[in-house]
């Protein structure tokens, strides 16, 4: 591999931040109330984060469970208010009642953020056609990552999938990041490395204590070494 593997962890407070920055984390994605798989911080938590370390951070914009878009108005305030507090890279994806892209909810957001780079998260194991999907979305100012476990059901479920868009980087719609995550285990690791994957994505692996307790630095480090070792 030409380049050092990405390893994006997720923070739910500034101690998370601290610990999975000394763990060897590159890059933290915000969230609050995992019960709901992750929603929108307060400006207040990314502002206190963003004093607290100093690598990249990616901060959520989904107000509810699901991946339906809700009151666009408001995800579109948000993602103002996350900029006023110092965010200047995102999360979001919204999907329609049947399964395709919300265009319009994502070209709202995506004109606040005015080329800001964002991932495209995990509405893409949801989406009735992925490739459809990755079409309708390709050449969107500020999207350079999908978050994707190759199937709703996790990455064991979507190793083939993720193998195979791995080896499609470059091709119209294929050209960002792909960013691993969603039951991911360090013994993943070797293939999806090994299929040209950059990019890892861990919340729990990185709370061996479970989500009350905070990101361990020594579990986070466990995962740079092996994203290092190959």
């Amino acid at each position: 591999m030409s380049k050092r593997a990405v390893l994006e962890v997720i923070a739910l407070g500034v101690e998370d931040a601290v610990a999975a920055q000394a763990g060897g984390a590159d890059r933290l994605e915000l969230v609050t109330d995992m019960a709901a798989d992750g929603l929108t911080p307060s400006a207040a938590t990314v502002a206190g984060i963003r004093r607290a370390v100093d690598i990249s951070l990616r901060v959520m914009i989904r107000l509810a469970d699901g991946f339906a878009a809700g009151d666009v108005d408001r995800l579109a305030d948000t993602a103002a208010e996350l900029r006023e507090a110092g965010a200047s890279e995102f999360v979001l994806g919204f999907l329609d009642g049947g399964g395709a892209v919300d265009l319009a909810a994502v070209k709202r957001v995506v004109a606040v953020l005015d080329g800001c780079p964002w991932t495209f998260h995990r509405a893409i194991d949801r989406a009735a056609d992925r490739a459809a999907l990755r079409k309708q979305l390709d050449g969107m100012p500020g999207l350079d990552t999908y978050l994707t476990a190759g199937s709703a059901d996790g990455v064991d479920g979507g190793l083939a999938v993720l193998i195979a868009e791995a080896g499609r980087a470059g091709e119209p719609g294929y050209g960002q990041q792909l960013l691993v995550g969603g039951g991911l285990r360090l013994d993943h690791v070797p293939m999806l490395l090994k299929a040209g994957v950059d990019g890892f994505h861990i919340g729990g692996a990185a709370r061996p204590e479970g989500w009350e307790a905070p990101v361990s630095a020594e579990a986070v480090a466990r995962w740079r070494a092996a994203l290092d070792a190959v």
